[in-house]
């Protein structure tokens, strides 16, 4: 939930991949599926608040979190409800547009969300006053970092390490994008892609959801036990709780 990248495929199709640096008390080490709204979602569950930080359906969709909105916030529990949640809630509504203006986001704590809703890119930040949000190019290439866990220069330095990675770049494959949140940038155990902050908090996995003409595959990394879990749906499959799932788990 803390770095994420989305890169364009051919054919209209994306890479979305996220570093979580989180507790690794709360590292889910499964991946959980089920049917909301008629639509089969697949995703990994967070331990601790029972939400997640990223998912996709059948029904061509996906949702990413990040903690934070534009600057880093004082925390100020309780909240009305777990952002975690609130990424399933998403797909309870119709459309991003829908969500945008329906959902009640009084009373929670600030967050960027990123979704791509049927090919279309978004980006949704809460400041707890206010909603922002940004209609994305398809075909853009973008990165975004927490700003609880990297503010201002940190992340702009974050920002040019990905700017050096595009530059000249062929390759966009996603094991190439996947080296990149394992190996890019500089080693820095506090604000390079995989991190360690004294245990504390580090990065815990990197997810990736890969759209192609087979699908939607989210393909869970686990750092923290060397596994990698795959979850694949068939999209378009009459958003079913019947439709076709399949589970492989490599380690």
């Amino acid at each position: 939930m803390c770095t994420v990248t989305y890169i364009p495929q051919p054919s209209g199709h994306f890479v979305l991949t996220s570093n979580r640096d989180e507790n690794a008390a709360r590292s889910p080490q499964s991946l959980d599926n089920e049917s909301v709204e008629g639509a089969r979602l697949v995703f990994p569950r967070d331990t601790g608040a029972g939400g997640t930080w990223i998912a996709a359906s059948d029904s061509n969709r996906v949702a990413c979190l990040l903690n934070g909105a534009f600057v880093k916030h004082q925390h100020r529990p309780p909240y009305k409800r777990s952002r975690g949640t609130m990424v399933l809630d998403f797909f309870r509504f119709a459309n991003a547009e829908a969500f945008f203006s329906s959902y009640d986001f009084e009373g929670m704590e600030p967050f960027t969300l990123i979704i791509v809703d049927d090919g279309q890119p978004w980006e949704l930040r809460w400041d707890e006053q206010e909603t922002h949000v940004k209609k994305l190019d398809p075909q853009g290439q973008y990165i975004w970092s927490s700003a609880t866990l990297y503010p201002g220069e940190v992340g702009e330095m974050r920002q040019q390490w990905f700017r050096d990675w595009l530059e000249g770049r062929l390759d966009f494959s996603p094991a190439a994008i996947l080296d990149f949140h394992k190996m890019g940038g500089q080693v820095d155990e506090w604000n390079g892609f995989i991190m360690n902050r004294n245990n504390v908090v580090q990065t815990v996995s990197i997810t990736q959801i890969v759209k192609s003409d087979t699908g939607i595959s989210l393909i869970y990394n686990d750092l923290m036990r060397n596994k990698t879990i795959v979850g694949s749906l068939t999209v378009g499959s009459g958003q079913s709780v019947d439709s076709p799932f399949s589970l492989a788990v490599n380690t």
